[in-house]
């Protein structure tokens, strides 16, 4: 496959990206970075050594910001205005080294802004609290206040591949916020952007001593980031593997873990086909399915499910999917070339244990087509476990008690998408699911980039990422009292 050119500007923030504070790196102290179309190494990032670590994560808790609630508003804002500046660029970017398509990078580079926006103005809100104390008769004519404090150490924020910025920037907004100090290890698929970030916030006023990017080989140093002394707080998201390794090795740290999802979209026969169609389309294919909120799932009841199959199939034949670049595309490849090979492998054993292929299954390198699989049953690979791509699997239902139980069979726990109209039964299953979302005729991973989000089970431990939520778990809380 021919590699796709680089513009001009994408090329500078490239270079920008990897400027690494005069220092020379040996080469065999770095990391290639490719693009998943073409194979070519667009890039290279050191591969730190533990040391460097250490010496990162020093400077972190030896820092203390003196940056006030204006400085933080002001320095959030600024950033949020450069990305603007920069929006063709660093979707260039993400599209370079994610394969995504550029569309989903241009939305991506929106949401960054929504994200910066939200954590400038919620750094002016005041977060404390006050308790009158004569409210018994043992109580004292006193007040009680509260006040959040930034962490003593530093935060280590371990971040995937399938949102270059967005996952980077939930995480590094909300410690900028709260006057934190954090260290950011990008997955080594995708670290240019995080780099561009960094060099974003450092432009609009960020002391560089709150944030540090490490990239490096996770079999090296990521024990180091998770139990040096120096670290009070781990936040990661992806794989529930990797997270129940942090979640046992980090032990008397705190843990903010978010573990992906096998996430239903779940069509009632009232529902309304077309719309049910359109979302089970886009939430299926959108950044090429790597999200862990996209539609992993479709019960459909089964006096609808034979027209929704054929809308839906009528859907995924219109997604345009190859090079990335490409404008035109709605949809790039996978990370890599083993994901897609994974993919076609689950789907080819549910064709083989009685699913039907009705469209897709095409694989050419890291390119892996829009594929919809009819009659998949809950016990297949390819809906007990998170398929992290484009692929629709249609499970069909008879009973509200079926699509329940189907829906709550697996260890995950993240979200999931209602097509009804009923309220009983939308009551019902924001009641029975045992989810951290549910999103009644809209895809599961719907939300505002403030709003709580997280998931139970595999999902996470039920502690919530966005902007709000981070925030509160990224700060100390102190009491005082003062007579009255």
């Amino acid at each position: 496959m021919p590699a796709s050119p680089a513009p001009s500007a994408q090329r500078d923030v490239i270079r920008e990206s990897l400027r690494i504070a005069g220092e020379k790196v040996s080469r065999d102290r770095t990391i290639d970075v490719r693009h998943p179309y073409s194979g070519a190494v667009i890039g290279t990032v050191p591969k730190a050594t533990l040391e460097d670590v250490r010496r990162a994560l020093g400077i972190a808790r030896s820092y203390r910001s003196k940056l006030t609630r204006h400085d933080r508003y002001r320095i959030l804002m600024k950033a949020g205005a450069i990305i603007a500046t920069k929006r063709d660029a660093l979707a260039q970017l993400i599209t370079l080294e994610s394969g995504l398509c550029l569309k989903d990078s241009l939305y991506e580079v929106g949401r960054a802004s929504d994200v910066l926006l939200f954590a400038a103005n919620r750094s002016l809100v005041d977060d404390g609290e006050i308790f009158s104390c004569d409210l018994t008769a043992h109580g004292k004519s006193r007040k009680v206040y509260t006040l959040r404090e930034p962490l003593l150490g530093a935060i280590t924020a371990i971040t995937p591949f399938n949102h270059p910025l967005n996952q980077v920037i939930h995480k590094v907004a909300p410690a900028v916020a709260t006057n934190n100090r954090m260290i950011v290890k990008p997955s080594e698929k995708t670290p240019l952007t995080a780099f561009a970030l960094a060099d974003i916030l450092y432009e609009a006023g960020l002391p560089p001593e709150m944030l540090s990017v490490v990239t490096g080989d996770p079999a090296e140093i990521a024990d180091e980031l998770l139990t040096n002394a120096d670290v009070d707080l781990v936040t990661f998201t992806g794989g529930v593997p990797i997270g129940k390794y942090i979640a046992a090795k980090a032990v008397y740290k705190r843990q903010v873990l978010e573990l992906g999802g096998n996430d239903p979209l779940i069509v009632l026969e009232d529902a309304d086909l077309e719309e049910a169609a359109t979302l089970a389309a886009g939430g299926s294919y959108k950044n090429s399915g790597q999200r862990c909120t996209a539609v992993k799932r479709m019960l459909v009841q089964e006096s609808v499910a034979d027209q929704f199959v054929e809308l839906l199939v009528e859907k995924t034949r219109a997604v345009k999917y190859g090079d990335p670049f490409d404008p035109a595309m709605d949809m790039g490849t996978v990370i890599d070339e083993p994901s897609a090979i994974y993919f076609e492998k689950v789907v080819s054993e549910a064709i083989a244990a009685g699913a039907r292929l009705l469209v897709g299954n095409v694989r050419r390198g890291a390119l892996y087509s829009p594929t919809v699989l009819d009659r998949v049953t809950p016990d297949m690979t390819v809906v007990r476990q998170e398929t992290f791509g484009p692929v629709s699997p249609v499970i069909r239902f008879k009973t509200v008690d079926d699509a329940i139980r189907i829906s709550n069979g697996t260890a995950y726990g993240l979200s999931s998408s209602i097509c009804t109209n009923r309220l009983d039964l939308i009551t019902r299953f924001i009641q029975e699911l045992n989810v951290g979302s549910v999103n009644v005729r809209e895809v599961p991973g719907y939300r505002l980039e403030m709003t709580p989000f997280g998931g139970i089970k595999d999902s996470g431990l039920g502690y919530k990422e966005g902007v709000i939520e981070a925030m509160k778990s990224f700060c100390n809380t102190k009491t005082y009292s003062l007579p009255w």
